[in-house]
């Protein structure tokens, strides 16, 4: 039985190492990542993607094998490139966006891609917003989440929305995301995102008209609030001596997962706020320094704020 079956795009992210210019290549995209994060907890992940035919869609590969996560879609596309995002750290400190592109159409996956088999073997199916932006070719990310939500697996989706693959439309993605949600067990969204579907009073209208069993909204660096059965409740952030090298959010979310699952969570009806908050708790831990502030950019750390972090320093 595989723990999770991630579906949903892969991106390149940089951040910045000890000197200006110089660079840390980390997988990115959330469904990547949470397979990592699931994956160093000690459970099977699986990722379906596409990447490009170039050295960062081949180091995309690589560092998910690394990390122990099976890759269910190893082919690489020769007419597409992997999206990259470059970080500069000026000589002040300074974090400068300089370039980005998109993947092309056809690393979107396609309904060969994903694998029926593949779903009704693991216990958990993660998707990501992201692999929702080009309509139709989103269609596989969309029956994937519908199978996996048929056969009653827990369904587990993050609503990542990046400009850079919805050119600005937010009412576009927010379609996208709400033509979903009829097969979304768990949903992860952040301060940004829950502003983006309403605002948090309508999160509770939208989980019973929806089926969601429990909405997360990460709070950065301040921890989790949890809408659950009715009500929420908040999990504050913690301290903790520790640098994961994916993303901030998707480590919180891959160990929250992982907890639900060694919590012997089968199915959303098995949640219980107990539950819940432990496993919020342990996402919490095993979270990273990269939640210093919401954004992508603004998030990443310098060096000598690692450097305090790991000394217990605020």
């Amino acid at each position: 039985m595989m723990d999770l079956y991630s579906i949903g795009e892969m991106v390149i992210d940089f951040i910045p190492g000890s000197e200006p210019a110089s660079y840390i290549r980390k997988a990115g995209g959330a469904p990547a990542n949470v397979a990592i994060a699931v994956s160093k907890n000690g459970l099977k992940a699986s990722m379906c993607c596409k990447v490009g035919d170039d050295d960062f869609g081949r180091f995309l590969v690589d560092t998910l094998k690394e990390y122990g996560v099976r890759v269910a879609c190893p082919e690489l596309c020769r007419e597409a490139v992997t999206t990259m995002a470059f970080v500069t750290l000026a000589e002040d400190g300074d974090r400068r966006f300089t370039f980005a592109r998109k993947p092309g159409a056809d690393m979107m996956l396609s309904e060969a891609d994903v694998r029926e088999a593949d779903i009704a073997d693991s216990a958990i199916v993660h998707a990501g917003s992201c692999s929702l932006s080009a309509q139709p070719e989103a269609a596989a990310t969309v029956r994937a989440m519908r199978l996996a939500h048929e056969k009653g697996k827990l369904v587990s989706f993050d609503v990542n929305y990046r400009n850079l693959m919805w050119n600005d439309d937010v009412d576009a993605c927010t379609r996208a995301v709400m033509d979903v949600l009829p097969y979304v067990d768990l949903l992860k969204i952040s301060e940004e995102e829950v502003g983006m579907m309403g605002g948090e009073a309508a999160i509770p209208a939208l989980m019973e008209k929806h089926g969601v069993a429990l909405t997360i909204e990460t709070l950065g660096a301040h921890g989790a609030r949890a809408f659950f059965k009715g009500g929420s409740f908040d999990v504050p952030g913690r301290r903790v001596k520790a640098v994961d090298a994916t993303g901030a959010g998707d480590a919180f979310w891959g160990a929250f997962l992982a907890k639900l699952r060694l919590s012997g969570v089968a199915k959303a009806a098995d949640l219980t706020e107990a539950i819940v908050r432990d496993a919020l708790e342990y996402g919490n831990v095993s979270g990273c320094i990269c939640v210093q502030s919401k954004g992508a950019i603004a998030s990443i750390p310098t060096r000598d704020q690692i450097e305090a972090f790991l000394a217990g320093e605020r």
